[in-house]
């Protein structure tokens, strides 16, 4: 366990992360439009480039640049509404990406995992902020409101299952993977993600979900959350790395940080298509 300097340390680091980031992020979701896309794209670019260090280190550029061009392209498509083209976009990409990086590394299958990793939760994103269609406003509307469920969620199950794993200790939840982690922070996480789905839902009526719905929808973007976690770490087991990278003081890289919100997208979009309807 590391001494409790550094644990003090490594909290001041992540309070201010979040203190710049949490407010940038806010603001793109609120504006929409231009601003959101925008803070997607530099998303794609730079988790792109942590995937490419991760996983084909003998020609990083290349493939950060080939799983980028195949993310962009099925994110603009759905930023234009071309939700289906999108989908298929990511899958001819993914293939692209894998066959354009053959001759350049040995890991060529990564790079197209690569983009299959980053495009959903980045077209799951723009489909629910649905940009083209609801800009600054208020009362809050849809897209606006589902988006940042999603990232709430995201947050206070992270924050919960931090909060309570240092707090209450216990069993560790998946030691040979994530040692950090311990069941009590799993169980917290699941719980403060759940609240954070019904604080909401009587905070954004444009969400247009019952308590119940809401506490499902929390619970499994809690679930999704976490699991999205231990993911990033088996891959980075996998690649034999501490952290993606070292981007955001506190956090490591950005894959570091919404590892979470990648698998927490999916399991959202799912609840609302499930609610509402794919055109919702």
């Amino acid at each position: 366990m590391p001494p409790v300097s550094a644990q003090s340390s490594n909290l001041a680091a992540r309070a201010l992360s979040a203190t710049v980031l949490i407010p940038a992020v806010l603001a793109a979701i609120w504006y929409g439009g231009g601003p959101f896309l925008l803070m997607v794209a530099i998303s794609i670019g730079l988790m792109s480039i942590e995937w490419s260090k991760m996983s084909a280190p003998d020609a990083p550029a290349e493939v950060a640049v080939a799983i980028t061009v195949a993310v962009l392209t099925g994110v603009f498509a759905a930023y234009t509404g071309w939700y289906v083209r999108a989908w298929m976009l990511m899958v001819g990409g993914g293939v692209a990406a894998a066959i354009a990086s053959r001759h350049k590394t040995e890991r060529a299958a990564d790079a197209g995992y690569g983009v299959f990793y980053i495009a959903p939760a980045c077209i799951i994103l723009v489909w629910l902020r649905n940009p083209t269609s609801e800009g600054f406003s208020w009362p809050l509307g849809p897209g606006i409101s589902w988006t940042l469920l999603l990232f709430s969620i995201t947050w206070a199950a992270d924050i919960g299952a931090y909060a309570t794993g240092r707090i209450i200790g216990g069993p560790k939840l998946w030691p040979r993977i994530s040692p950090n982690k311990t069941w009590a922070g799993f169980i917290g996480g699941l719980v403060i993600a759940t609240f954070t789905g019904l604080g909401l839902a009587l905070a954004l009526p444009a969400l247009g979900v019952t308590l119940v719905e809401a506490a499902v929808i929390g619970l499994a973007g809690g679930a999704a959350t976490m699991a999205g976690d231990l993911w990033e770490s088996v891959l980075k087991r996998r690649f034999g790395v501490k952290d993606s990278g070292d981007l955001i003081p506190g956090h490591g890289g950005l894959l570091d940080r919404v590892d979470g919100l990648m698998f927490a997208a999916i399991a959202v979009a799912v609840c609302r298509i499930v609610i509402h309807g794919w055109a919702a």
